[in-house]
């Protein structure tokens, strides 16, 4: 059974993942965070090809035999040479590097990646490539690991030199090597088998989230909804618990968690009267605030670093003491750098009187890194950042419902306070990820303004649904 790069890592991860990706594609569960790493990976081989313009693409991605016959006449040619996405097979094995280069008739192999440094698992996926390249019988010199350059501001113009870092893994990468036969080898023999028999346990989300979790472990209440429980976890799991409903109380010592297993085990809600008591205590007028922001892998405003958090958009429910609730918001769609026009629409929205109220600390920081940002706008961005409080350390250390399976994100809160405000009833923008890649879909002038504005209107109201939401739970909370 022929085997890819992609195929040896899943079956290094977990010989089942395998097997359910062969044999079971139906099974898996879609990840918008994997899609948006795959969309960061596509663009970086852009500008990757675009700082190297004398290299040949081979292409062909779902034609691997013409693929290697063009590669085999690319490396015919003589002199220096770089190709993107050259093909090579050996032992039944085929990989497409990402980069290969030709200087002086020695030969580098650099693999791209969008992470900001290199990580452990790197070092196999070079290794692969460099067992199948000279399998096939060239020879290598240099094995690199090309990786964005975290401190990188783009200067505008389509300059993006200086995005990249490479980083010399060629020790790491051959030191793996002789991993390669003998891994291939026995995931041909799990291919051939029945479905494997693998307990889940850390592996399930090293290096990457198993897109089968809820196949391997089924049920409504797993074990592994124990919140920042790893070890417990696994010992639970080792013991054989599988239903959370089943584990003894005394098993479970941390606070936190143990309120997970007591509402779970009991099908009641938690919530302690200190909650309700400080809810009830917030001021008014009470300003609820989301941000939506995009990370670009590949910056394209000037003066703006790979993955910073850039705001393109707000919303903001005020609540008044007579119980008035008014909306404000706001969205660019411009294409122009929105953050400045965020910040300035937000300080006039949100008056100087009233707590600001969030769920999480991700809005005290978009609004510090605005400060930092605008001087001008600094003094005013850090007092709204003052008047923040935040009700998701309060919901973590004072309540749980067990619909919530102890996760505290605003997708599984409010769900399980206020049913009739869940986010199933969406158009295509329902979280974050998928807000980024709406956002990227508009400022694409391939997009036509129908598009845009069915998109828009998504946005609008994917966004607004958190600040409503949040006051509603606020308000449910209280009382």
């Amino acid at each position: 059974m022929n085997l890819s790069k992609s195929k040896l890592v899943s079956g290094r991860q977990c010989p089942r993942r395998l097997w359910l990706e062969v044999h079971r594609p139906d099974l898996l569960e879609a990840d918008s965070g994997t899609e948006q790493l795959f969309a960061f990976g596509h663009r970086l081989n852009e500008v990757a090809r675009s700082l190297e313009p004398d290299g040949t693409l081979i292409g062909h991605g779902d034609d691997p035999g013409r693929a290697l016959v063009e590669t085999r006449a690319a490396l015919a040619q003589p002199g220096d040479r770089t190709l993107f996405e050259p093909a090579f097979v050996h032992e039944g094995i085929l990989v497409r590097a990402d980069i290969l280069r030709r200087r002086k008739g020695r030969h580098a192999l650099v693999e791209l990646k969008a992470s900001t440094e290199p990580k452990p698992h790197h070092a196999f996926d070079c290794a692969v490539q460099a067992y199948v390249i000279e399998g096939s019988g060239l020879q290598l010199g240099e094995i690199a690991l090309a990786h964005v350059n975290s401190e990188f501001v783009y200067p505008g113009g389509g300059d993006y030199r200086g995005l990249l870092c490479s980083t010399d893994i060629g020790t790491e990468a051959r030191a793996a090597v002789s991993q390669v036969p003998k891994l291939a080898a026995s995931l041909r023999k799990v291919l051939a088998g029945k479905e494997p028999n693998v307990r889940p346990g850390p592996h399930c989300e090293d290096p990457y989230p198993c897109p089968f979790i809820e196949h391997c472990e089924p049920g409504d209440y797993p074990v592994r909804i124990l919140p920042r429980s790893a070890a417990l976890i696994e010992r639970l799991r080792a013991e054989s618990y599988r239903d959370l409903r089943d584990v003894p109380g005394e098993a479970i010592r941390s606070r936190a968690a143990h309120r997970v297993w007591q509402a779970t085990r009991t099908g009641s809600v938690l919530l302690d009267p200190e909650l309700r008591a400080t809810l009830r205590s917030l001021g008014y007028p009470r300003h609820y605030l989301d941000f939506e922001t995009i990370r670009f892998v590949v910056p394209i405003w000037k003066g703006t670093r790979p993955y910073e958090q850039l705001p393109f958009q707000w919303s903001l429910h005020i609540e008044h003491r007579n119980g008035r609730l008014a909306h404000r918001e706001f969205l660019d769609t411009s294409g122009e750098p929105p953050m400045e026009k965020a910040a300035a629409a937000l300080l006039e929205a949100v008056g100087a009187e009233g707590p600001v109220v969030t769920y999480g600390p991700f809005e005290r920081t978009v609004l510090r890194a605005l400060a930092e940002r605008y001087p001008r706008l600094a003094a005013p961005l850090e007092q709204l950042a003052a008047r923040i409080v935040d009700v998701l350390p309060l919901l973590r250390a004072h309540y749980h419902h067990p619909a919530m399976k102890g996760s505290w994100s605003l997708k599984a809160v409010l769900p399980a306070v206020a049913p009739e405000l869940g986010y199933a009833g969406l158009g295509e923008v329902a979280d974050g990820e998928a807000a980024e890649r709406a956002y990227l879909e508009i400022l694409d002038p391939a997009t036509d303004a129908a598009r845009k504005a069915k998109l828009a209107a998504d946005l609008r109201a994917y966004c607004a649904r958190d600040t409503f939401g949040l006051r509603l739970l606020v308000q449910k909370l209280s009382g």
